[in-house]
């Protein structure tokens, strides 16, 4: 099936996070008393879900939403930039007169504070506080699909983890890889392997 729509990951994907996001986790969860977390640990928790998910993990116990929102406070102001290509590829997308569309596990507060701080604008935005299940289960690659008005086959999900790929095939989408974030494993089988964000465009029939 032709591919009609791009949907992307975003933290590793679009916006080089990989330092800003876990020092977040990692003050946030000191603020509230939690043992000594590490950028690693932080990392290690994504799968876990959205941020409020994560810190809890975090801290060892349920949190309140006050004590969540510190997460968010230490995120503020944030340096974050887009990798290289993404703005020129985001750019060339709309050109064709495609959405650019977002799947992220982040919450979709957390994704727009990043996006605002990277200055990219975003036509389809899906966070983790969007579905059920988080990645690698298919559902944020399935909504993205149906707000993007086509099938889950004519989409390509582009996502430096192993989770983007796995959760695109349980959409029954295209899964491809990019190979310039910080999750990239060669080793995860992928439809197609990206070495840089304009080669996005060729995947679009």
């Amino acid at each position: 099936m032709t591919v009609a729509e791009l949907v992307w990951d975003m933290d590793g994907t679009l916006l080089d996070s990989t330092i800003v996001v876990p020092a977040a986790f990692v003050r946030a969860a000191g603020r509230l008393g939690g043992q000594p977390v590490s950028p690693a640990q932080a990392v290690a928790a994504y799968p876990l879900g959205t941020p409020e998910v994560i810190l809890a993990h975090l801290v060892g116990r349920p949190l309140g939403p006050h004590e969540t929102d510190l997460y968010y406070e230490e995120l503020l102001g944030a340096q974050v930039a887009p990798y290289p290509g993404i703005v020129e590829a985001l750019t060339a997308l709309r050109a064709r007169g495609r959405a650019v569309a977002v799947f992220t596990g982040a919450s979709t507060r957390g994704a727009r504070m990043l996006l605002d701080a990277a200055g990219l604008t975003v036509d389809v935005l899906i966070g983790g506080d969007h579905v059920r299940r988080p990645k690698p289960a298919g559902d944020g690659v399935l909504l993205a699909a149906e707000r993007l008005g086509v099938v889950p086959g004519a989409v390509a999900y582009i996502g430096d983890s192993p989770l983007d790929l796995r959760a695109a095939a349980a959409a029954g989408s295209v899964g491809a890889a990019a190979a310039w974030g910080h999750l990239y494993d060669a080793q995860e089988p992928a439809d197609r392997t990206l070495a840089r964000p304009e080669a996005a465009l060729e995947l679009l029939g």
